[in-house]
Formats: C-alpha cells, sequence, structure tokens
C-alpha cells in the first residue's frame, strides 16, 4: 500500500470520515487536499462523537501524522477550535503538520460570502458562508495569502493592502458596508498564527521523502464528486476539485502515487445546499428517512441544515464513481433501509422531451430531468449487528448487488452503523 484516496461519489455526506478513521488505524499520513471548513466529517469513537472540518480524520491515532496540504482552504479559527475541543474531551495532541504554501481564509472572505448569498436570496447556490468561494477566487486572483506570509508582519500588510484595495470598494458599493481595516485584519491573523505557528512545515517534501519509502499514506476528499467545478452539477458546486485526480496536486505528491481510490456511497441519497436532486423526496416519505438516516438524523455536520433526501440515484452514482476513477467501493448505511417493505432505486432520467437517458446529463438537462424508479423488495429488520455479508437477508444481498452490478464498481465494504465497528468486508 502507497496512496490510498478516500473520495465521495455523489454529494458529500456520504461517510468518508467514518471510512478514513477506520484505514487510518494502518496509515501513517492522513492528508486533506482541498476544501476548507466548509463540510464536515462525523466520526464516532471511543473519545465520544465528533464533527471535524479543518483536521484530518485521522487526528484520533496518535501514531498518525495528520497534514493539511497546500491545496485546502485553511481557516485557522475552526482549526484552533477544534484542536482545543480535542484537549478538553481529553483526546491525546494529534500529530498535525500544516503546509507553508497552504492558503489562508481571511475575515473578509466569510463575510463576502454570506453577504453574497444574503444579495442572491432565492437565486442563492446554498453555500455554508464559511468563505470558500470568495476564498479560491482570491487564491486564482493571485490576492491569496499564504500561510508563510504569516512570518514576514511586513509581507503580510502588503498583501492585504493590495486585497482591501479592492474588496473595500465591493464592501461599500456593493453592499452598503463599512470598509475593513488592514491593521486590525493583520492583527487578527498573527493572534491566531501564533497559536498554529508550530505546526506548520514543508509538507510537500515529507510526503514526497514518505511515498518514496513506501509509508502508507490516506488522501482524504471532502464533499463529493457531483459538487467537482468542472465535472458536478456547476453552479451548484464547490469552488476546489473534489477529485482524487486532483489529490496529488492538493497534497503535494506525484500524479501517479495514488494506486486506489475508495468511493464512499450511501444506500440511499442526501445532499445538503441547493441544485438538482432528481430523486429527492418530500413531506413525510423525506422526513421519515431523514430521521432514520445517519447517527442521529440527516442534518448537516457544519451547518445543522435538515439534508435533502432521496433514493439511491444508480445513473449519478456510477458517474461519480467513474469520474473518480473508483477502484472499489464503500456502502454506507445499509441499516437504514431496514423499515421499508420496499426500496425504490433509480435506475434512469426522463428529461423534459420525454427521451429516457442512463447517463448522467450537463446541470441544464439535469434541472428538469425525473426519475424513472425500480422497486426492489426490503428486508425488514435490523442489520446493525450482522457483521458478515453471507449473514445479511437475500433481500439486503440483492439490494447491494443490485447497487453494485449498476454502478460498474465492486463494493468491498458495507457499513451497517455509525461507529468503528459496524462494518463488513466482503
Amino acid at each position: 500500500m502507497t496512496v490510498t484516496a478516500i473520495v465521495g461519489a455523489n454529494w458529500g455526506d456520504e461517510g468518508k470520515g467514518k471510512m478514513t478513521d477506520v484505514l487510518a488505524a494502518q496509515s501513517s499520513y492522513v492528508v486533506r487536499f482541498q476544501g476548507g471548513s466548509n463540510a464536515g466529517h462525523t466520526i464516532i469513537n471511543d473519545y465520544g462523537k465528533f464533527s471535524l472540518h479543518m483536521l484530518p480524520s485521522g487526528v484520533f491515532y496518535p501514531n498518525v501524522a495528520n497534514i493539511i496540504g497546500p491545496g485546502t482552504a485553511l481557516d485557522m479559527e475552526v482549526l484552533i477550535k477544534e484542536l482545543q475541543e480535542l484537549e478538553a474531551r481529553n483526546v491525546p495532541a494529534p500529530k498535525l503538520f500544516i503546509s507553508e504554501r497552504a492558503q489562508v481564509v481571511l475575515p473578509i472572505h466569510r463575510l463576502l460570502d454570506e453577504l453574497e448569498e444574503e444579495r442572491l436570496g432565492a437565486r442563492g447556490f446554498g453555500s455554508t458562508k464559511r468563505g470558500i468561494a470568495p476564498f479560491y477566487a482570491d487564491k486564482y486572483a493571485k490576492l491569496g495569502i499564504q500561510v508563510a506570509d504569516l512570518f514576514h508582519p511586513q509581507r503580510l500588510r502588503e498583501r492585504l493592502e493590495q486585497m482591501l484595495a479592492i474588496k473595500n470598494v465591493q464592501l461599500q458599493h456593493l453592499y452598503g458596508r463599512d470598509p475593513l481595516s488592514v491593521d486590525e485584519m493583520a492583527k487578527q491573523l498573527l493572534e491566531s498564527f501564533q497559536f498554529l505557528s508550530s505546526y506548520i512545515k514543508d509538507t510537500t517534501t515529507m510526503l514526497q521523502q514518505a511515498y518514496m519509502k513506501g509509508d502508507p499514506i490516506l488522501v482524504e476528499g471532502q464533499l463529493g464528486a457531483l459538487r467537482d467545478p468542472d465535472h458536478g452539477i456547476y453552479p451548484f458546486s464547490t469552488s476546489s476539485s473534489t477529485l482524487a485526480g486532483y489529490a496529488p496536486v492538493g497534497a503535494g505528491l506525484p500524479p501517479y502515487a495514488i494506486s486506489q481510490v475508495i468511493a464512499v456511497v450511501k444506500a440511499y441519497s442526501s445532499c445538503v445546499g441547493a441544485g438538482p436532486f432528481v430523486t429527492e423526496l418530500h413531506g413525510d416519505e423525506a422526513d421519515e428517512l431523514r430521521r432514520r438516516g445517519g447517527d442521529a438524523g440527516e442534518y448537516g455536520a457544519t451547518t445543522g441544515r435538515p439534508r435533502r433526501m432521496g433514493w439511491f440515484d444508480t445513473v449519478a452514482t456510477r458517474y461519480g464513481c467513474m469520474v473518480q476513477g473508483a477502484t472499489e467501493a464503500v456502502l454506507t448505511n445499509l441499516d437504514v433501509l431496514g423499515y421499508l417493505d420496499d426500496i425504490p432505486v433509480c435506475v434512469g432520467y426522463e428529461l423534459e422531451d420525454g427521451s429516457i437517458i442512463d447517463h448522467f446529463p450537463v446541470t441544464a438537462d439535469l434541472q428538469s430531468a425525473k426519475p424513472v424508479l425500480r422497486t426492489l423488495k426490503g428486508w425488514k429488520c435490523d442489520l446493525s449487528h450482522i457483521r458478515s455479508f453471507d449473514e445479511l437477508p437475500e433481500a439486503a444481498q440483492q439490494y447491494v448487488q443490485f447497487i453494485e452490478s449498476s454502478i460498474g464498481v465492486p463494493i468491498k465494504t458495507i457499513s451497517v452503523g455509525p461507529r468503528r465497528d459496524q462494518i463488513m468486508m466482503r
């Protein structure tokens, strides 16, 4: 084993954190390679229940080096709070390293994110308001602040002055807000940096050397394939690539390093945020699935918003596995469906012109698509205690086998509950 990518095949919220937590036990490194605090990975272990937004999901293993790579959006305030929470809950201090090349989410990014969603109103994109879109816009406009800049206060001031010259015009004339002060922002950033400065390292060299030695490395994706800005439901996407193909770039590894891509999918569909969601349920049917799903109901780990619920979508998941380059899949939350007599599964889309397709279309065609459903038999019992595929009821086995054949990727792991031990291997 060298480098394994754990990524989502759908809209996010698939259970990637749990699987990273499980596989981290056999790893030397766990790496965040994209995104920021705009999504959360929920982990339940002997220390309790945690929602991680900035920390990699290997922080509960003292022997694992956890890396925030150069491709991430580093929210220092959130990271400090998470480190303090681990300490308060008696979790041993994690081995944490932050890339000196990572860029920093600034207060102006969070403010602009919130103001723009308010301005857009019903036309908004369902942002978590964590500043991610403004952050990545500034990164690619070459206005961003690298972690390394924080070692040099004068350079930091110059970079902030360059950025705020533009942002303050936007604040005043588009949003009717007061301008921000370079002095105040620099002071706030340097105070946070003082807490984190000991974690800063050349993580690219660290990982390159680990790879050359053959050390096992996990690269941990955020959100899912359908939120990718190039291959997902743009513009209802995130602002960084959610695909395993980006992981070597965002982590600082060779492009040929990844040997295994594990795509995580749920036994049904859920998502947080706006955009087309073909199998979406409403009313009591959605409420029932939401109440039974997740570890305490289906609610966003970052926002707390109720997740939108739907049946399993073979069209979207097959596409997600394809663009992720999945070598195998993990099916999570199979136990949740045990209350149903019959389980609908989406096997195609009916488009506005009446045509039926079984491939995932562009957003313009997806907006009006309707699901073509096939009904499978339910198993009507609790699966949470089962640890062997052969012990599953026949209907549950058939459900897994149908999904496997539909998405074209072998399902090698099945989760039947939120705890570390509630998994089975095939």
